[in-house]
């Protein structure tokens, strides 16, 4: 009797290690998971060597939904399930970033950024005057004062690679001071295509199609067929650093898809000074807005 009753027993903490193994891993896949900030780019909201959480609730978590297939080399296709609400401007984000390789835009996921979300779909955005803005929202939209004290810095001291920016193409000749207007697309918009417009919007089509795209005496090519209109597959958004003059984002790579958003960064639970080792106790527990 003695000997069943310690095997009931050891039965039962069995089942609660794996209730609890499968909780936690329910919690990171659904609902959480945790980064360490390497650089300084979104500096001042968060420090580099703050240690943040992630709630993948908003917009959603996503799964891969042809996972057995990567390990043949297959590219991993997400699905996300319903979240507590969709992203809002000013979000800070966490997401893949989307260019591994400089020419086309792809899914890392060995590679992960943080961002503030300026521009959503459906939003028209442009910088005037260094200032992000979006046509009809008069909210402030990212690090205000570090908009404008990079704007204050006269251009010509600025390095070329930094100034010049998407689609770095001289019929547009945005720089990171003047920039746009540029539609950001919600999933179902038509566009019409025509050179000028493949200059913004090429890539996120060769990304949703996955075929190549040329132009024949001015008639655009997807694959063998002439295109004069696309429809989007996919809702798109506008990233940004609030170090504005230090901040590898949306100005340089173009347009983020929704598929690359891992989840909203909640709060900082622990901030370590890369520098000198020491804990930031101040940064502990700060909620990140």
């Amino acid at each position: 009797m003695i000997f069943t009753k310690y095997i009931k027993l050891l039965l039962y903490l069995l089942l609660i290690i794996i209730l609890g193994i499968l909780l936690a891993i329910g919690l990171r896949v659904f609902v959480f998971a945790v980064f360490t900030i390497p650089t300084p780019s979104m500096q001042p909201s968060i420090e580099h060597g703050d240690r943040i959480v992630v709630n993948k609730l908003i917009p959603g978590p996503r799964l891969i939904s042809n996972l057995f297939s990567l390990r043949d080399g297959a590219t991993p296709i997400y699905t996300r399930l319903p979240g507590w609400r969709g992203i809002k401007r000013n979000d800070v984000l966490i997401f893949n970033y989307p260019y591994s390789d400089w020419q086309y835009l792809d899914l890392d996921r060995n590679i992960f950024y943080a961002k503030r979300c300026v521009a959503i779909p459906k939003d028209t955005f442009y910088i005037e005057n260094g200032i992000y803005k979006v046509k009809g929202v008069a909210d402030t939209l990212g690090h205000y004062p570090s908009q404008k004290q990079f704007y204050n810095i006269p251009s010509e001291q600025l390095d070329p690679n930094i100034y010049n920016c998407f689609p770095f193409d001289e019929r547009y000749g945005w720089n990171i001071k003047s920039f746009g207007p540029l539609y950001v697309p919600a999933k179902g918009d038509t566009l019409a295509v025509h050179v000028n417009t493949l200059v913004l919007y090429k890539n996120l089509i060769i990304y949703e199609t996955k075929k190549n795209i040329s132009i024949d005496n001015d008639k655009v090519l997807l694959g063998d067929s002439v295109i004069n209109y696309y429809v989007f597959g996919k809702n798109y958004y506008f990233m940004a650093g609030d170090l504005v003059y230090d901040s590898q984002d949306s100005r340089y790579w173009g347009l983020l898809p929704e598929d690359h958003i891992i989840g909203k960064v909640s709060f900082i639970y622990k901030s370590v000074d890369p520098y000198t080792g020491k804990n930031r106790w101040s940064r502990f527990f700060k909620t990140v807005k």
